[in-house]
């Protein structure tokens, strides 16, 4: 899986990264973490309620964030869309922190004195966007217990919700009650999008920060590694695919033929050829009436035509009878 069409995780997890690794380096962890006692009540320090979002507090954490990023927020912005992936994130921690605050002010005398560090809320509310929308791709059972191929995101996120209790646990309900609202269609909370200035403000300066989001380029077709290598195969390096034998057969008085009478091979078509021929749908293009192509041509028209895709330069040489022909007919369908 690749962040094809997934820009705002894959910029989420390198600013996880980043960030959590800035705040250990330069030691000013005791920023971002908060308490009701004594940062919001006694010191009416109410910024951290923002801060804390911002990075995680261990590479532990971050190694189960990043992994819960990777996932499940791949595949909720492509149901989503960038624009309201990016929306959703900002109205979560908006809602989340509203949330905290409120948790805080309640149960602090009970002991739940202090939040856990990084967007944790976050990754939980993502979470149950990923348990509502994706479906399950296969079920199985281990000791008869059900399971799914979304169990393993959902082990990773019990071992976040139980990584510095009572503080993780209360990120882990809290982030699952803001994925709740989000989706049930509270005050049109799910409708928000945000301003066109700040996309176009991402677009054009965050966007070249983060890469490339273009899957690697796999081919379809089987080729020899050295075809693949667009090394040209020639006579004496082609290897031999007939059935080569050591032993003489025997001669015209039943023994051992000498050297004048070992009978020449036949250069039919072998029987591994014609498997190769019908695995790779050769023989299928030779009895339809195409022809195959080979690499050099495919790299030359290629290089004569660098705007075209692949496949487009192929299909031209499989129904031209020679590459000139292929050559005429690009040219033909450009102008």
């Amino acid at each position: 899986m690749s962040f094809e069409n997934a820009a705002v995780t894959k910029g989420l997890i390198v600013y996880c990264a980043l960030s959590s690794l800035l705040v250990g380096i330069f030691d000013i962890k005791h920023y971002f973490h908060i308490q009701f006692v004594p940062h919001i009540s006694r010191h009416h320090q109410y910024w951290r309620l923002v801060t804390h979002h911002l990075a995680f507090t261990n590479s532990s954490d971050l190694l189960l964030g990043e992994l819960i990023l990777f996932n499940v927020g791949v595949r909720i912005e492509r149901q989503f869309g960038s624009i309201k992936f990016a929306s959703f994130a900002f109205i979560s921690l908006l809602l989340s922190t509203l949330l905290e605050f409120i948790a805080l002010l309640l149960f602090h005398g009970i002991g739940i004195n202090h939040i856990a560090m990084g967007p944790s809320t976050f990754v939980f509310s993502l979470l149950y966007q990923y348990s509502r929308i994706v479906p399950a791709a296969y079920a199985y059972r281990i000791f008869g217990l059900p399971l799914s191929n979304k169990s393993t995101n959902y082990f990773l996120a019990f071992q976040l919700a139980i990584s510095r209790l009572p503080g993780s646990a209360l990120c882990a309900v809290i982030g699952t009650l803001t994925g709740q609202i989000y989706r049930s269609d509270l005050a049109g909370l799910n409708t928000y999008r945000l301003p066109p200035p700040v996309i176009r403000f991402a677009e054009r300066f965050l966007s070249p920060l983060i890469g490339s989001l273009r899957p690697p380029r796999r081919s379809n077709r089987a080729l020899p590694d050295d075809l693949r290598a667009g090394v040209p195969r020639n006579a004496s390096s082609e290897p031999n695919e007939d059935v080569v034998t050591t032993t003489q057969p025997p001669g015209p008085s039943g023994t051992a033929a000498t050297a004048g009478d070992v009978p020449q091979p036949r250069h039919g078509p072998s029987v591994m050829r014609e498997w190769v021929d019908e695995l790779t749908g050769r023989a299928d293009r030779a009895n339809a009436g195409l022809r195959v192509p080979t690499e050099s041509e495919i790299n030359h028209l290629t290089a004569m035509f660098p705007t075209l895709e692949r496949e487009v330069v192929i299909g031209a040489l499989q129904r031209s009878p020679s590459i000139e022909a292929a050559v005429e007919t690009l040219l033909a369908s450009q102008t």
